[in-house]
């Protein structure tokens, strides 16, 4: 969740020419404007794209309760463009200063009660998730199943593994997918999540494990954001393509072989 600059609000409200509401029936509507020569297209375009920056902002503020009236950001725009002002720039400075601030309280508020849910939901479904035919669990609180087994080497800690995954939330929302990119991911098993480096060592070449992964052994209570919130339980359908072992070190006074001529 991206947090206000005042600056930022202070330059978008000339936004609200973009996306302002059909005024009142007994105002007079005016007609469109003639976008024929590309200045003026500029013209329009530059409000438009800054129209569009400050819906999104506006209904993020009216989320969080600070919703903002947009006739009077229409009126503060137009006033100060003809130098009518009706407050002082200073006072301006403070005021967009103090709804910055409100917004970055109502949001830290917002993101900590959603972890506080998210505890409490996802320990509810790891408690059902365990009760599955077919559903184990390690030592760690890991749960996994086995989609296609395999059997052979598996990896350790140390290696480097080519995989395919998918990652969800337990509301089934994706955040992630190496299957979509159309790309498997290749990296150092001990460089990840805790419940990937521990979960993936279970597996053989060509396994395929549905793994539910506790919220302390992934993300923790900060989350990844803005895709996975804090405390999340998450899914992951990892499919095990390769090994890759790291290259042994050379024994001391042990000369590389000249390469072939």
């Amino acid at each position: 969740m991206k947090l206000f600059k005042p600056t930022l609000v202070a330059i978008a409200m000339v936004s609200v020419f973009g996306c302002q509401e059909a005024k009142k029936e007994e105002r007079v509507v005016a007609q469109a404007p003639v976008l024929e020569a590309e200045i003026d297209k500029q013209a329009y375009g530059l409000g438009a794209s800054i129209g569009m920056y400050m819906e999104r902002n506006l209904a993020e503020h009216e989320k969080l309760g600070l919703a903002l009236d947009k006739e009077l950001i229409v009126k503060g725009f137009v006033e100060s463009l003809e130098g009518k002002s009706q407050l002082p720039q200073e006072e301006i400075q403070a005021l967009l200063m103090s709804l910055d601030q409100q917004m970055k309280e109502k949001q830290q508020a917002q993101i900590a009660k959603q972890a506080e849910d998210a505890l409490a939901e996802g320990q509810k479904y790891l408690d059902e998730n365990a009760k599955r035919e077919g559903v184990m669990t390690t030592e760690s609180g890991i749960q996994y199943e086995i989609i296609t087994p395999a059997e052979g080497e598996k990896p350790t800690a140390t290696d480097t593994v080519k995989v395919h995954y998918t990652g969800t939330l337990i509301n089934g929302e994706k955040f992630d997918s190496s299957v979509d990119r159309g790309q498997p991911a290749i990296f150092p098993l001990n460089r990840v999540i805790r419940g990937w480096t521990e979960g993936v060592q279970l597996m053989s070449v060509g396994a395929k494990y549905k793994f539910t992964i506790p919220s302390d052994l992934a993300y923790g209570p900060m989350g990844n954001p803005p895709r996975i919130p804090g405390n999340s339980v998450l899914n992951f359908e990892i499919e095990l393509l390769e090994i890759q072992k790291p290259e042994p070190a050379p024994e001391v006074g042990e000369q590389a072989e000249p390469a072939a001529q």
